[in-house]
């Protein structure tokens, strides 16, 4: 016997059409609820990345800001240490080009991580221990000025390299016509040497820049505060584990391309006057 069909849809039969709308009001609910779900979870982000208290957001870009800085010092301060590294390795004598290989070969060797709580620990207790035996007092190293030189050390062994690979791209013409014309070495590398090797040394310098930003992270094994020792506890504290370190991924990556716009500026100010690669081709 044929089922009576439905009065409000005389399409379908009665159990069918009943069938149908316990299945949508199912379908209706979990909507709602994953709604319900999805708004609350958004909004528990929110309150947890705001940057005023209780959120955590301002603890990430204070932490964010010391690694900013200590890039930037560990940069300049490898630039320093790879300028002079270069020179020597190309134009010092024996002894000095043997010291700076020495220096070359053991950093790049090393784990950068192990070198830090090398430097960090032992360099301040050899800084300590030689106040003391001259008659001065133990003296507490700055975190800040630590990191930086720690970092800095480590930068500048790859910078020599870099640096010393885009002095060697020079043609050789232009530094023999300047000491023709009877530059002394100080005019030669202002006017002749550094200009024309900052094109050859822009794509090495913005990979150690890129490097440097990240390797603050390691500098949270010895306790200094940035941005990987801030997400660590503010996970710690609230145990939104994912949400934060992927905050702070998220931090990384924007300095990461604020930092490639920056170079490509900077990069195409040096190759002024020069031939544009689609030239070249």
């Amino acid at each position: 016997m044929a089922s009576a069909p439905c009065p409000t849809c005389p399409i379908f039969p009665r159990h069918v059409c009943r069938r149908h709308s316990r299945r949508r009001l199912a379908s209706t609910s979990g909507a709602t609820l994953i709604d319900a779900l999805l708004s609350a979870s958004a909004a528990g982000i929110t309150e947890l990345l705001s940057p005023y208290p209780p959120g955590w957001g301002g603890t990430l870009l204070v932490g964010l800001l010391h690694s900013i800085e200590i890039a930037l010092g560990a940069t300049c301060l490898g630039l320093l240490i790879g300028t002079g590294g270069a020179y020597g390795k190309l134009y010092g004598g024996p002894v000095v080009r043997d010291l700076l290989a020495v220096y070359t070969t053991i950093v790049r060797a090393v784990p950068e991580l192990v070198l830090i709580l090398l430097l960090y620990y032992a360099g301040t207790d050899l800084i300590n221990q030689a106040l003391t035996a001259m008659g001065y007092q133990r003296v507490d190293v700055s975190g800040l000025a630590a990191g930086i030189a720690v970092l800095g050390f480590v930068q500048g062994a790859y910078s020599t390299e870099v640096i010393r690979g885009a002095i060697l791209a020079i043609p050789q013409g232009q530094i023999e016509a300047a000491r023709a014309y009877g530059m002394s070495p100080g005019l030669l590398l202002r006017r002749i040497t550094l200009p024309s090797m900052l094109p050859f040394a822009i794509p090495g310098l913005a990979n150690l820049w890129l490097i440097a930003t990240k390797d603050t992270a390691l500098l949270a094994v010895v306790g200094f505060y940035e941005l990987a020792l801030a997400t660590r506890q503010a996970a710690g504290v609230t145990k939104a584990y994912f949400t934060f370190f992927f905050a702070a991924g998220v931090l990384y990556l924007l300095l990461s391309l604020f930092s490639n716009l920056v170079i490509g500026r900077v990069e195409t100010w040096s190759r002024r006057g020069m031939p544009s690669l689609k030239e070249a081709r």
